[in-house]
């Protein structure tokens, strides 16, 4: 057995990956499996105790605890789904508890938000930052907030939904009841949406924000319009945060910083003109560092952020 290794689990909307971690973040076996067709709660907690025990099987390990990160809403000190939004079925199931159960180590669970940006601040770009928040647009826009090594809890131990602040009362409707809300108008769907309501708009259906960001590159005129909409979008909705939260750092992550990372200098920019008030200057904003493996690694992390931080 070797000790410190943790089994991890990332829930999606699209996907549910379950690996096995090490105790320096590094991911030892990767399995996954569409969400959708996982089926029911009972016949999904099935497979992913399938796949975390070949996952141990393949690495040579058994592991000592098993690390959750969750598409929510969630309870994450009780270990209960609430009413979840792209997994209806699953809503109210139990996955701390059946899981400790069923493989009999401790388990712990978070929003993947909190996860990722427990995995960055311990392992990637905001190792060495007392004041982190974490952001991913990708689907959506989520994340979390780090300070002092502690994960920001609400209410009730309510995760910040940093993606539903409002940024336009006149923008598009978002699923949380207002309008214009940074998800609505900055994440990757948004992105391709208002694209595709151009009038000029000559391509085909299911347009993503990588192929925007591809035909940017090639100087195409409407892409380079709606990347230059999308860097002044992320840059209101930072600015917002540094204004309240005034961090020494934001760590940006998801398929959408992919390219919008490019434009990290033009979104600082948009970022000076509203934040007067707080020492910007002071304020790195960093590309997430974990890779494609950054949902499993921010898993394993929930567990050791729990039950105690490997050595």
């Amino acid at each position: 057995m070797s000790v410190g290794c943790v089994g991890a689990i990332d829930i999606g909307g699209t996907k549910i990956a379950v690996g096995v971690v090490d105790d320096a973040g590094h991911v030892l076996v990767r399995l996954e499996t569409p969400t959708q067709t996982a089926g029911s709660y009972p016949e999904a907690l099935d497979r992913i105790v399938a796949m975390l025990r070949l996952a141990e099987e393949r690495a040579g390990v058994m592991v000592s605890g098993i690390g959750i990160g969750s598409t929510g809403p969630l309870d994450p000190v009780q270990g209960v789904f609430r009413k979840l939004d792209t997994i209806p079925q699953w809503s109210g199931g139990t996955p701390v508890e059946d899981l400790a159960r069923a493989l009999g180590v401790p388990v712990a669970m978070e929003n993947d938000g909190d996860a990722g940006a427990l995995a960055e601040a311990r392992w990637g770009a905001g190792r060495d930052k007392k004041r982190l928040i974490y952001v991913t647009i990708g689907t959506g826009i989520g994340g979390g907030i780090v300070l002092d090594g502690q994960l920001y809890r609400g209410v009730d131990g309510a995760h910040p939904e940093l993606g539903h602040q409002v940024i336009d009362l006149s923008g598009p409707p978002c699923s949380c009841g207002f309008n214009g809300c940074w998800e609505a108008l900055a994440a990757g769907p948004a992105m391709a949406r208002w694209m595709e309501s151009q009038p000029q708009y000559d391509g085909g259906p299911d347009l993503t924000a990588k192929q925007i960001y591809e035909w940017a590159a090639a100087h195409k005129v409407l892409a380079l319009h709606a990347v230059e909409r999308e860097t002044y979008l992320l840059g209101i909705g930072l600015a917002n945060l540094v204004n309240l939260f005034a961090p020494d750092a934001i760590v940006l992550g998801g398929s959408v910083m992919k390219g919008a990372g490019l434009f990290l200098k033009e979104i600082r920019q948009v970022m000076e003109r509203g934040c007067r008030f707080v020492p910007l200057h002071d304020v790195e904003l960093r590309l997430a560092s974990l890779g494609h493996d950054a949902n499993l690694i921010g898993a394993a992390h929930v567990w050791h952020h729990r039950f105690g931080s490997p050595a």
